[in-house]
């Protein structure tokens, strides 16, 4: 069907008196968040954790959590100090001694409290020394089972396998040398440094170049895994490549990751700057793992049957949106999880087209309005009280209306623009191994855009639900070869806010022929009018379904109530 536009002739805005825009909720703020409050700035800035730790005698039945280890950790002094304060899971961790610039310790409330040997001023860079133990437990961070070896630790299980400042704001290198039986292999974060064979053991040593936050860091190891390793040519530096590892199983076969990981590659490269890290790496485990997949940096755990297009393209292309820029505090966790989730349609949408694309986000939106928890994406008290994993990790929530809500701001802001504004993020200097938050975001898509849009993010991030509409229209024979079409927008739900958005309207023609119309819906009880040298034969409010996450019924004749038994 073409669209005939020539036919529009005048469009003229009304409200019905009385009638009151519900769009007076508080934005969110344009400017940065306070870095004490948001951050949880600490007195010191970690800049390296470096690991040694002994899995020798984890690998054979009974498959034992216990091993002990050794960790210097480097820290920059940001106000003068002659303590430092690591989290420690008591329950998990033993320490033994410390040492360096560490000279006695306690160790209670799952903190380990470090006397150093001196008070040391702003700038200092002071080397700690902590020998402990990892206790024989089941802390759902070191698993140990059937040959596997490995750790898991969203959002703050890192220091329950080493002391660590584990929030996602304190981003660190990281270097680990593991001891395991010959037999093993083991991947990491960052690249292989050496590996030293003594005898029936195997010492790896991996190196991160990057820094990455603590619930980023891993360790992965089995005695039946085979490796693959391939090579991607850099998109903008084709002479320089890096390898992609495939840790695999007895079995399993990659081949055909193996095969789509190059244009997975390019394909974000292209739209968010060039990958960035010196590593590429996948690893499946086995049922312990609690996860579909874990983005570590550079070395992405994944399920037992993990060898999935789809899966591979979340996980990876949190390189870019969770290990590159990762989440400031766990209340902009959807800076990591939204995005990831939406990259699965663009590339789903790159690989078969439009319409493949916006299938992909319609059954995302359609399983976020069947199981709607009713929470919001963004909770500021997130930014202090670490919430469950349910609510953190929320589904319906967090992954897929998240997603939905990045489709819906491309709609408002135009392709050209929005892409724009993903690179520029994706590539800001500010941000780019380090962190950002939601309001650093915000204040990027007002650059880009050239307008405010807080009103938008406002009501898509800080409030639960989503609007539910019961529009209705009329046609009007006004003579001279002229036909009026009023419509009536109206939002009825009360447990939000309102919800201003552009909204399409497609009229069709007793031709068949038809026309689309965009306007602004910024109030409630919102008519609008438009005048036509043609006949129209019906209306449709958002035919391409760009509000992906509403619930709507339009109805012919004016004032009509809304019949909620059909939500």
């Amino acid at each position: 069907m073409k669209r005939i536009r020539c036919f529009f002739l005048v469009l003229a805005v009304f409200a019905f008196a009385g009638s009151q825009a519900q769009n007076s909720v508080v934005e969110l703020s344009m400017k940065p968040l306070d870095t004490a409050h948001f951050y949880m700035k600490h007195s010191y800035d970690v800049l390296k954790y470096c690991l040694f730790v002994d899995l020798y005698h984890c690998y054979p039945n009974p498959f034992s959590t216990a091993f002990p280890a050794t960790e210097v950790i480097t820290f920059k002094v940001d106000s003068a100090l002659n303590t430092i304060r690591l989290n420690a899971v008591s329950t998990s961790l033993q320490v033994d001694s410390v040492g360096l610039a560490g000279i006695s310790f306690s160790h209670a409330s799952d903190t380990l409290t470090i006397r150093l040997d001196h008070t040391y001023q702003p700038g200092n860079e002071v080397n700690v020394k902590i020998v402990y133990q990892h206790k024989n437990v089941v802390d759902h961070a070191v698993y140990s089972n059937g040959g596997f070896v490995f750790t898991d630790t969203p959002p703050e299980g890192s220091r329950k396998w080493f002391p660590c400042w584990d929030r996602p704001s304190d981003k660190a290198l990281f270097d680990l040398t593991a001891k395991i039986p010959l037999n093993v292999k083991l991947g990491s974060n960052g690249r292989l440094a050496d590996s030293l064979i003594d005898g029936d053991t195997i010492y790896y040593h991996w190196v991160s170049r990057d820094p990455l936050a603590t619930y980023l860091m891993t360790m992965t190891s089995n005695t039946n895994f085979s490796l693959d390793i391939i090579y991607w040519h850099k998109l903008y530096h084709p002479a320089d490549s890096i390898p992609v590892r495939f840790y695999f199983q007895p079995g399993q076969n990659p081949d055909s990751i193996e095969a789509v990981t190059g244009a997975m590659t390019d394909f974000f490269s292209s739209l968010f700057g060039e990958y960035p890290f010196e590593k590429i790496g996948f690893a499946t485990l086995n049922s312990a793992f609690p996860w579909g997949g874990m983005e570590n940096q550079t070395m992405i755990n994944l399920t037992t049957r993990g060898w999935n297009e789809g899966l591979i393209c979340h996980e990876f292309s949190h390189s870019w949106f969770g290990a590159l820029i990762t989440c400031g505090t766990w209340a902009d966790i959807w800076l990591n999880e939204s995005f990831a989730t939406f990259c699965e349609s663009l590339w789903l949408g790159y690989k078969g087209g439009n319409t493949v694309y916006r299938n992909h986000l319609e059954h995302q939106a359609d399983y976020y309005l069947s199981t709607n928890p009713g929470l919001s994406l963004y909770n500021p008290s997130w930014a202090i009280h670490t919430p469950d994993i349910g609510k953190l990790y929320n589904t319906p929530v967090v992954y897929d209306k998240g997603a939905c809500i990045l489709h819906q701001l491309r709609y408002v802001m135009g392709d050209s623009a929005f892409f724009h504004l993903l690179k520029a993020y994706a590539t800001d200097t500010n941000f780019i191994f380090k962190n950002a938050v939601t309001s650093d975001f915000i204040a990027k898509a007002n650059e880009i855009s050239g307008t405010n849009l807080g009103w938008f993010f406002d009501e898509w991030l800080s409030h639960p639900n989503h609007p539910l509409y019961s529009n209705s229209y009329e046609f009007r024979d006004i003579g001279a070869g002229k036909w009026k079409v009023k419509l009536l927008l109206f939002q009825y739900q009360t447990n939000t806010v309102f919800y201003k958005m552009p909204v399409q309207v497609r009229v069709v023609f007793a031709d068949s022929t038809d026309t689309v119309i965009r306007v602004i819906n910024d109030m409630n009880h919102q008519l609008f009018e438009f005048i036509f040298s043609k006949k129209p034969a019906y209306l449709v409010f958002d035919p391409y379904r760009n509000i992906l996450l509403k619930q709507a019924i339009t109805t012919m004749g004016l004032n009509s109530l809304p019949d909620k038994k059909k939500f």
